[in-house]
């Protein structure tokens, strides 16, 4: 038996303080102190601010893009993005994702079609795609690059091309990847990122669109509505859609240490990794079609009838233990208002998300856990697989 004594049992949780699953790294409070000190002495907040645009050019230079266009957030680059590509219609994507991802095509005026994902990699499946785009009524293909990992590129932009519609991506888990040595950002016709505190670039709320389009940028911008940020473009609508100068400011910061985040993010990788090896029942989802990958999520399946306890029961154990983990995502969107009432037979057509839904677990990684934490809480997981009888008689069916 196991030497790990589990809190759901009785014993002390093993962590004082909860762990959170985001990445949350900060800044030093005086490299903070001074940027907000200079924001506040120059007067300038807002609307396409010096560091505004210093971050885009450093985000070009890094990424490799033509463009890089910031915003208040990711959702509202999504929504910006399904303008300024003037889609109507049917927009395939998949329901095993953040839920703005479909919310974008709403608030558009679109209609998300649901895809499902591969079983392996959780991106979405081609050969579903290909099926889907018989319906004449499909207007574009929003795929998502989950897990710091990216979907099947070369197979999803030939339907796209063949078919005659863009392609764009939800890259908000992808900032870092690079696919053949080069960027995630550069493929499609946009990809958008999410700069929130649980990604692995943090502007503590924020994200950026980028695309290689000159036209399709100067909608954008237009879209987002920063005046005199470039060359004035017919556009049906606008949204301040702006990023502020404090968000700038806490991005441009987070990408001084980016090296070094990515670094420590891999050690914590790595230790998981190790911890969890040989678990029957336990699957650790690793970047399959990266050559550089972020390591923003460490994420797992667990399949009950092997582990000898469910996505949930184990889930019980960890958050006892002081251990936030997540059930991510659920419910899938198709199973979210509105989505489940306008699309009820949704789900007989998911069959792999519904599956993912109910055994996917994600697990902390970023500034709140360290090497150590994630050894101490693979043990625990080993600790409650091995008292897995005794677990569940102590959830007694609260799981």
């Amino acid at each position: 038996m196991s030497a790990v004594e589990l809190a759901i049992l009785g014993a002390t949780p093993a962590f004082e303080q909860p762990l959170p699953v985001g990445q949350l790294y900060f800044p030093e409070w005086s490299a903070y102190e001074q940027a907000m000190r200079g924001i506040f002495e120059r007067q300038y907040y807002t609307n396409q601010g010096p560091l505004t645009q210093q971050l885009e050019q450093v985000l070009q230079e890094r990424l490799g893009v033509r463009h890089a266009i910031c915003v208040t957030n990711a959702t509202i680059g999504l929504l910006m993005a399904a303008d300024a590509l003037g889609l109507r219609g049917k927009v395939i994507t998949p329901a095993f994702s953040f839920i703005a991802t479909s919310q974008s095509l709403t608030w558009a005026g679109l209609e998300p079609l649901f895809c499902d994902v591969d079983p392996l990699t959780h991106q979405l499946d081609p050969v579903l795609v290909e099926a889907l785009l018989e319906d004449n009524d499909v207007s574009a293909i929003l795929a998502v690059n989950l897990w710091g990992d990216v979907c099947a590129q070369d197979q999803l932009r030939e339907l796209a091309d063949r078919r005659g519609v863009p392609l764009y991506y939800d890259s908000a888990h992808a900032f870092g990847c690079a696919v053949q040595g080069r960027a995630v950002g550069n493929f499609g016709a946009l990809e958008v990122f999410s700069f929130h505190a649980t990604k692995v670039l943090s502007a503590a709320e924020g994200g950026c669109v980028c695309t290689n389009d000159d036209e399709l940028a100067a909608r954008l911008r237009n879209i987002r509505s920063s005046y005199g940020a470039g060359h004035p473009v017919h556009v049906s609508r606008t949204a301040n859609g702006r990023m502020s100068e404090a968000q700038a400011a806490i991005a441009l910061l987070s990408l001084n240490s980016f090296a070094q985040t990515l670094e420590r993010n891999r050690g914590i990788f790595a230790a998981y990794r190790d911890a969890l090896a040989g678990l029957p029942g336990l699957r650790l989802i690793e970047p399959q079609a990266v050559s550089t990958t972020n390591y923003q999520y460490v994420v797992c399946e667990i399949d009950a009838e092997r582990f000898g306890l469910s996505r949930d029961e184990l889930q019980a154990v960890l958050r006892a233990e002081n251990v936030l983990a997540r059930r991510y995502f659920y419910p899938g969107i198709h199973r979210c208002t509105p989505y489940d009432e306008l699309y009820p037979e949704a789900a007989e057509r998911l069959p792999v998300t519904e599956a993912l839904c109910a055994k996917v677990l994600q697990l902390p990684i970023g500034q709140p856990v360290d090497v150590a934490g994630a050894r101490r809480i693979g043990q625990i997981i080993r600790a409650a697989q091995e008292q897995a009888a005794s677990v569940r008689h102590s959830l007694g069916g609260r799981a």
